[in-house]
């Protein structure tokens, strides 16, 4: 498709979707709880339905509306063993997390997504779960289709050689599912939605600083999830009004975890202006309304323990910075490689493509700054994150970018482009 390209003053709200990790979680967690959930500001996205899909396909009943979702919890034992394959479609999130599910169930399961999951790694959650007992047959050892042979569960003390919220999230259902306690070391600290919901149902979840201590044998009670708009999506906006002249837009609603604000800290870093002022909290989830206005930027280094609270935002901070004052590196940032593609090899050639100079490193990327951008045709890889980025860098080209396979963005942030053009 053709994007929006050559524009200045972007002014206006936006109210972005629900998060994606929390509208994932509700429904686990509805789904594994005991009475009616309810979700409202659910992510209709591909890969959230494709959650629901799943659970439905275990004997779930789950009612969607555009208002709220309905999941009619059965407890852990009330899954059941599905009549064929479970599809995730694109979601990483739900094949790695579901692994902890179905590894303690009583049944088995085989379990697979489209192309881009067949190619994603598996053994990154498939080691850890298999010294808990977990049983596996799965191609080339650590690829989907994997199939799940129900057992029971071993407790453990696992130190994450990697920071990945699915990896120490598929871990946490499966020691739910474990008896005695399970002890989690994290590399850094990651995401905690998973943390917080367990909580929000009824259980119960020990945390001190990067060591997690989590019991099985709990049950868990329906709630009311009020979910929050994603930072992530969030996250495009932020850029776009940073980088477009004349520009100011306020984002309503978002989640301001801390364990996911790393792009506040670097807009702030790089003399952005961003102000955050918190409006609500459901839990431990706080929310916020996010400003941002054209600024004169500054190129940083970016790295360390940051970078999981950020991991998701490293394609359009890597446009934020083609924009800045001087060279901006981004390090540390492995885990861009399995990414819904390789997101480092892919930013690199698609900005560059529209006269962007960076290079790729192995762990990150080095940028330079003050760019000016040109047409061309790009594409997104089946990358939602990809191809929104692409379009906030096509408002700075000169003339016209054809983006291909734009529909990827319907993965996380399905009226993406209408709330582009609502800005002009």
């Amino acid at each position: 498709m053709q994007l929006i390209t050559n524009k200045q003053g972007l002014n206006g709200t936006i109210r972005v979707p629900g998060d994606k990790s929390i509208s994932h979680r509700s429904i686990m967690f509805g789904a594994l709880a005991e009475g009616t959930t309810t979700v409202t500001n659910f992510l209709m996205g591909e890969d959230c339905l494709s959650t629901i899909g799943v659970f439905r396909a275990l004997g779930v009943t789950i009612d969607v509306t555009p208002e709220k979702i309905v999941v009619q919890g059965k407890g852990w034992d009330g899954l059941q063993k599905p009549a064929e394959t479970l599809d995730v479609g694109n979601s990483g999130t739900t094949i790695r997390l579901m692994l902890g599910i179905l590894a303690g169930r009583s049944f088995d399961a085989k379990i697979e997504g489209d192309a881009s999951i067949a190619k994603r790694p598996m053994g990154r959650v498939m080691k850890p779960l298999r010294e808990m007992g977990a049983i596996f047959e799965a191609k080339e050892a650590n690829f989907a289709p994997v199939k799940v042979i129900g057992t029971k569960l071993d407790t453990m003390t696992y130190t994450l050689p990697v920071a990945s919220a699915q990896v120490k999230s598929a871990i946490i259902f499966a020691a739910l599912q474990a008896e005695g306690e399970t002890t989690i070391i994290e590399k850094e600290k990651t995401r905690d939605h998973t943390e917080q919901m367990i909580r929000q149902f009824g259980g119960e979840i020990e945390v001190d600083d990067l060591t997690i201590r989590v019991s099985g044998g709990q049950k868990f009670r329906g709630q009311e999830v009020v979910v929050p708009g994603d930072i992530s999506s969030a996250a495009f906006f932020i850029v776009a009004g940073l980088i477009i002249p004349n520009s100011k837009i306020r984002l309503e609603n978002v989640g301001i975890n801390p364990t996911r604000t790393g792009i506040i800290d670097v807009v702030q870093a790089m003399g952005g202006k961003i102000t955050v002022e918190k409006t609500s909290a459901v839990g431990d989830e706080p929310a916020g309304t996010i400003t941002v206005e054209s600024s004169d930027l500054k190129g940083i280094e970016i790295g360390g323990d940051i970078i999981p609270r950020l991991i998701d935002e490293l394609p359009v901070i890597a446009l934020l910075a083609s924009q800045a004052t001087g060279r901006t590196v981004i390090k540390d940032a492995e885990e861009l490689k399995v990414k819904e593609t390789n997101r480092i090899d892919a930013v690199v050639t698609e900005l560059s493509k529209m006269g962007v100079a960076l290079v790729g490193t192995e762990d990150g990327m080095i940028i330079e700054g003050q760019q000016n951008l040109h047409g061309a045709t790009v594409k997104s890889y089946g990358d939602h994150r990809m191809g929104m980025m692409l379009q906030i860098a096509a408002l700075l080209a000169d003339s016209d970018v054809m983006l291909e396979n734009a529909e990827a963005v319907k993965v996380s942030y399905p009226t993406f482009f209408e709330d582009v053009a609502s800005l002009y």
